[in-house]
């Protein structure tokens, strides 16, 4: 077969190169064919649309019992375009970070790379006077060990959180590329146009702005990478998992993630050009031992706990430069344990709540939600009953001090060996009383499934988890929510009927910002100097920093006024 293969191959190269007019372009036909002839089953597929926005012009995948398995990509230049710098271009440093599995190729010359390194190079061809093309001594042997090599590589399966959050890192990063890409030539699809739209009205203002177009892609990128993971998590069955079954695996305890997961990962996504690359992250958490992967959960060092990966690890690899710019860095347990400690000290001796952060009684307060009404009238409701221990976390990441105050309380109910009362606490005084707001995707997909497990007793010795696991309810969700704490509260209607669910997260979250009595307001806020929350609603309030007694400040560098840092204090301040 493969004898065959290359002399159709090798005919059909020479016969359009001697022509004259060859261009890249016109060699992809065949080198179609031989890959598929070298593997009968396998598809080499090649879409122009996809190419244009930045992925490599060939996807090469194998049919499966549930879909198709990539094997690999292959990128084609023009004969003779093979230079000895070409790794070092944007372009193929790009796709050597991201891909596990890659030929290059320029019809004559092949080099096969795994995991960003060169492993083989075989020359079929070199090219002569007059266009010839001349053939090499044992080329067709070692082009085609070459082909073999790249077609049978296996995904190697991963055990360690670190590896995970890289490779996942990797992927997404591309995704989010070609989708900059598909903007910057405006040739992106209704899909990705309808999105940044909505979310542009809904969560971040400018976001429809030209210079936005790398943040709408980081959002959408980051929402497919941590839709799966916790899709992947939840998954009993990992052999046949796919993005198609990962919509229905997201747990309900995350409905805005298990909508926005079911409207972008269907079949529509199958026309998008990085479609390729979100298969290839549903392949790369299908091969993970998530056992391996989450086994160190709830350990208390830094170097030990799998969520410090899926946060620091993950937006390092994925861009530095974000994590910067939202001053988004690990709080160290120690530290949130203590706050947490202190500020239960703090209402059981300051505030009267002898059971601190535990505290389950309720008092009545003026009611501030318009749209609670006087059952069977239109009137608004003048005293509505609450948790007088209301809990929130402004900038909650991946949840860290939350999960501390769950642990705090916990312990409390493990030292009185009151198991039997674990779960009826957590329906009624535990999840109505905790809340946390967070802006980027990736930290609250992590924060929702942190606490997830927490809850489920994850984070306990094996023997001890029956009791203390809490099995959530199909309507219950984690009061964390995806908004922009520094933008006013406003409520949201009139959204396409597909999209309203972005809304509803967005308004439960402005409920919580507006109309709750939160008494504790603890986190560790993202510092910047160069803020990237310059809104208006934010900005007045921070204003009255700017006076003492009425009396300007007159600060001659007022940049750390704005400080992030500083905005979050006066939020808390202000709520």
């Amino acid at each position: 077969m493969g004898a065959d293969a290359f002399g159709g191959y090798f005919s059909s190269v020479v016969s359009d190169y001697a022509g004259g007019k060859a261009t890249e372009h016109t060699f992809r036909p065949a080198l179609k064919r031989l890959v598929e002839e070298i593997a009968p089953g396998v598809r080499a597929t090649n879409e122009p649309k996809r190419v244009e926005c930045g992925a490599p012009d060939y996807i090469v995948t194998r049919p499966e019992r549930y879909g198709s398995l990539t094997i690999g990509y292959m990128e084609a230049k023009d004969i003779g375009k093979l230079t000895p710098d070409i790794e070092k271009g944007d372009q193929m440093r790009r796709y050597l970070k991201a891909l596990p599995n890659l030929v290059l190729t320029d019809y004559l010359e092949f080099r096969w790379y795994t995991e960003g390194m060169q492993r083989q190079r075989a020359r079929l061809a070199s090219v002569g006077a007059n266009r010839t093309l001349v053939r090499e001594r044992d080329g067709e042997g070692e082009v085609l060990k070459l082909l073999q090599n790249f077609l049978n590589h296996a995904v190697q399966q991963v055990s360690k959180p670190e590896d995970l959050a890289l490779r996942m890192a990797r992927l997404t990063h591309i995704i989010r590329d070609i989708i900059v890409e598909a903007f910057e030539k405006d040739v992106a699809s209704p899909l990705l146009r309808g999105w940044r739209e909505t979310l542009a009205k809904v969560l971040i203002a400018d976001l429809n702005q030209p210079e936005k177009a790398a943040e709408f892609a980081d959002m959408f990128a980051q929402t497919l990478a941590y839709g799966l993971f916790s899709a992947r998590i939840m998954d009993k069955t990992p052999d046949d998992f796919s993005r198609q079954e990962a919509q229905y695996l997201i747990p309900p305890t995350n409905p805005f993630l298990r909508d926005f997961f079911y409207e972008i990962s269907g079949p529509r996504l199958n026309d998008e050009p990085f479609v390729g690359f979100v298969d290839d992250l549903a392949a790369l958490l299908a091969h993970t031992d998530m056992e391996s992967v989450l086994a160190d959960f709830g350990k208390r060092t830094r170097q030990e706990d799998p969520v410090v990966h899926f946060y620091e690890t993950f937006l390092a690899a994925y861009d530095p430069k974000l994590r910067e710019a939202r001053g988004v860095y690990y709080t160290p347990e120690p530290v949130v344990s203590y706050l947490v400690r202190s500020v239960d000290r703090l209402l059981k001796e300051r505030f009267g709540c002898p059971d601190g952060l535990a505290d389950a009684r309720k008092v009545t307060v003026a009611n501030r939600d318009p749209g609670l009404k006087v059952k069977g009238t239109n009137e608004m409701r003048k005293t509505v009953e609450s948790h007088r221990v209301l809990v929130l976390d402004p900038a909650c990441g991946t949840g860290t001090f939350l999960y501390s105050v769950v642990d705090h309380i916990r312990a409390e109910f493990m030292a009185r060996n009151d198991a039997g009362m674990w779960s009826g606490y957590v329906k009624e005084h535990l999840l109505p009383r905790l809340f946390g707001f967070e802006l980027l995707m990736a930290p609250y997909a992590v924060a929702h499934f942190k606490l997830g497990l927490q809850l489920a007793g994850r984070d306990l010795p094996e023997e001890e988890r029956g009791e203390w696991a809490y099995d959530f309810g199909s309507e219950e969700r984690l009061g964390v929510y995806l908004t922009n704490t520094l933008e006013g509260a406003h409520e949201y209607t009139g959204l396409p009927l597909l999209t309203q669910f972005v809304a509803d997260e967005t308004n439960a979250a402005n409920r919580v910002k507006r109309d709750l009595p939160i008494m504790v307001v603890m986190g560790n806020p993202p510092y910047s100097g160069h803020s990237a929350n310059k809104g208006e609603w934010i900005s007045a309030l921070v204003r009255d920093y700017y006076k003492v007694d009425g009396q300007p400040l007159g600060e001659r560098n007022p940049k750390w006024l704005q400080d992030d840092y500083v905005k979050f204090i006066r939020f808390g301040q202000w709520r």
